[in-house]
């Protein structure tokens, strides 16, 4: 669990800033998903959860080394809190083998990222006083491939890591 947070918290200092939004790309779903498959439905949700109560109160988790209440209640934090559903229902399909085949983890992992915009948009929404569409454009639409692209590096990585341990034993 602890591991779990400490690897989100050190994959959100992988940052790019995008102009025209508060939302910068980060390593942080990547490290999600990996947490969550690895994990499972409980100790995944449980490190996304610890991962967002240490930057809540303080500590330089967050992106750029942020944290801070003020964080959570900000722009970004929906995207923090879609986090624990993405982390429990990842964790959850991952127990039943969905994270043991790179073509349908991929998939997996795309969706567990759609689960964390469905939070963060509209909290960037009500957090900025962006509309919808301006949430959406800013919020979702830049990140489509990037989210991709992370679920296509933990899809492969992720079953070349079970095959990998299977053969260790």
């Amino acid at each position: 669990m602890t591991g779990g947070a400490l690897f989100t918290a050190l994959l959100a200092q992988v940052v790019v800033p995008l102009p025209g939004t508060p939302v910068p790309i980060t390593g942080q779903t990547l490290a999600l998903v990996l947490v969550a498959a690895s994990l499972g439905p409980v100790r995944g949700l449980s490190s996304m959860g610890l991962y967002a109560v240490l930057g809540a109160v303080g500590l330089p988790f967050y992106s750029e080394a942020s944290g801070g209440w003020h964080v959570v209640a900000g722009a970004t934090g929906g995207y923090i809190v879609g986090f624990l559903p993405a982390a429990f229902l990842i964790g959850l399909a991952a127990r039943h083998g969905a994270d043991r085949r790179w073509w349908r983890a991929v998939p997996l992992f795309a969706a567990g990222q759609l689960v964390v915009f469905a939070v963060g948009v509209p909290w960037l929404a009500l957090a900025t006083g962006m509309s919808a569409g301006q949430a959406v454009a800013a919020g979702f639409t830049p990140f489509l491939l990037g989210g991709l692209v992370k679920a296509v590096i933990a899809g492969v990585a992720l079953p070349g890591a079970w095959k990998l341990s299977r053969r260790a034993r």
